[in-house]
C-alpha cells in the first residue's frame, strides 16, 4: 500500500518537476528585458519568476530524490522469491543396497582388440597370391 502511493507521489512530483524545467527561462533571457522587453515578469512581482520557479524546482528535485531513495529501500527490503535455477543441485535417490556382490560371468566372450574377420577378409585370405 505505501509503495504504491509513493509510486504515484513520484509520478505526480516528476510531472511537476519535467514542467516546471521546461517553463524556466534561460540565463540570456534577461539581456531582452534590459532593451524594454521586461513586461512578462510582472506576474510574480518586481523580482520577476526566476527566485519562485528556482526554490520550487529544488523543492521538487529534493522530493524526487528522497522518494527515489524511499522506493529503492522498500524493493531491496522485500523477501525475493527462489528462482528455480538458483538450486541446480540434483536430488540424491537412495537405493537400498543389497548384500549381493557381482561377479563377472564366464559366459560372457572375452573382449578382444582385434576385430573380427568379415567375409570379405575370409574370401581374401582363399585367394592365392
Amino acid at each position: 500500500m505505501l509503495e504504491q502511493v509513493l509510486i504515484v507521489g513520484y509520478l505526480v512530483v516528476a510531472l511537476l518537476l519535467i514542467g516546471f524545467v521546461l517553463i524556466q527561462q534561460g540565463k540570456g533571457a534577461d539581456m531582452g528585458a534590459s532593451f524594454g522587453a521586461g513586461g512578462s515578469n510582472t506576474v510574480f512581482g518586481s523580482s520577476g519568476s526566476g527566485n519562485f520557479m528556482t526554490k520550487t524546482t529544488a523543492v521538487l528535485a529534493t522530493c524526487f530524490f528522497v522518494i527515489s531513495l524511499l522506493l529503492g529501500s522498500i524493493a531491496a527490503s522485500k523477501n525475493e522469491t527462489v528462482d528455480e535455477f538458483d538450486n541446480l543441485e540434483v536430488p540424491v535417490v537412495e537405493e537400498p543396497v543389497s548384500s549381493e556382490i557381482p561377479t563377472l560371468s564366464t559366459e560372457m566372450p572375452a573382449a578382444s582388440d582385434v576385430p573380427a574377420a568379415t567375409e570379405e577378409d575370409k574370401k581374401q585370405e582363399d585367394i592365392p597370391n
